[in-house]
């Protein structure tokens, strides 16, 4: 559940990435193999699933269905793509974009994190381009100029939004 809003819950994507220090599985991610992804893709049990950056991401159904038994509402951190595949599969998800102020500020962010190669930063950037471009396809935008202020509104439109389908 999200702190301060018990009515909400996010679902764990799964990824072929890598672990980072510190991440563990079930709880950043599910890390699956490459093999472990493709099986899950031929059995249905992704709601939504792309490549981005040069791994596998994706939604189980599983992860979704847990959280609705339990009258939760869920939240689902994905890119466009994966957005996209989500509203074609459930057409009443809300869906909300969260930009970056800029892309050099975006890019100066990725740098800071130090996660990432020179390489994939410029994969992300690039990807990022594109998804800013697309972001008026969303129910929502959220500009994260400052991460307070862009939090507070991310909860005020996650409040609306579950209070209007409670």
């Amino acid at each position: 559940m999200l702190p301060g809003a018990p009515h909400v819950a996010i679902a764990v994507s799964a990824t072929t990435r890598g672990r980072r220090p510190g991440e563990r599985d079930g709880h950043e991610y599910h890390f699956l193999s490459q093999d472990e992804f493709e099986r899950s893709i031929a059995a249905g049990e992704f709601v939504e699933h792309v490549s981005y950056a040069g791994n596998r991401y994706g939604t189980l159904r599983s992860e979704i269905d847990r959280r609705l038994a339990d009258d939760l509402s869920v939240i689902l951190e994905i890119e466009l793509e994966g957005a996209r595949a989500l509203r074609r599969e459930l057409s009443d998800s809300v869906s909300i974009f969260i930009a970056p102020p800029s892309m050099e500020e975006l890019s100066a962010r990725l740098r800071r994190r130090g996660t990432d190669s020179a390489e994939e930063i410029e994969q992300r950037l690039a990807t990022g381009r594109g998804e800013v471009e697309a972001m008026s396809e969303f129910d929502h935008r959220i500009v994260n100029a400052d991460v307070e202020t862009a939090a507070a509104e991310l909860a005020a439109i996650i409040d609306r939004e579950t209070r209007v389908a409670a």
